[in-house]
């Protein structure tokens, strides 16, 4: 099954997506911010989709999918802003960057996997 990245800075948004998408057969790897989830990323190619809290410490989480399309050059792997920011210039450089998708809080899982299923082939 596909690896899925989740990076939050809230230990609890990290914990419910993570549990959710584990029930549903993903294997689940876990990053406390931007800079942790390159980390992560760089650790495990394996990995196939990025949902990403936008507003942490250290790193954001624009600023951690712009480093992965553009420093590492990963063009393949999605990634989805699943945040409380719902501005639309935001998701505009979200866009820009090669964000795959923008969902605002609360979580939804079936929003964040629809699309995914259908790219994975599930």
């Amino acid at each position: 099954m596909a690896h899925v990245l989740v990076v939050d800075d809230s230990s609890t948004m990290r914990d419910v997506v993570g549990r959710y998408l584990s029930k549903h057969g993903f294997e689940v790897v876990l990053a406390c911010d931007g800079r942790d989830g390159l980390a992560q990323l760089r650790a495990d190619p394996a990995i196939r989709l990025v949902v990403s809290d936008v507003n942490m410490p250290n790193m954001d989480g624009l600023t951690m999918a712009e480093k992965i399309r553009t420093e590492m050059g990963n063009q393949d792997v999605r990634i989805v802003m699943l945040t409380t920011e719902a501005n639309a210039e935001l998701r505009a450089r979200g866009k820009a960057i090669g964000v795959t998708g923008w969902i605002v809080k609360p979580f939804n899982g079936d929003l964040v996997l629809g699309p995914f299923k259908k790219f994975c082939g599930l």
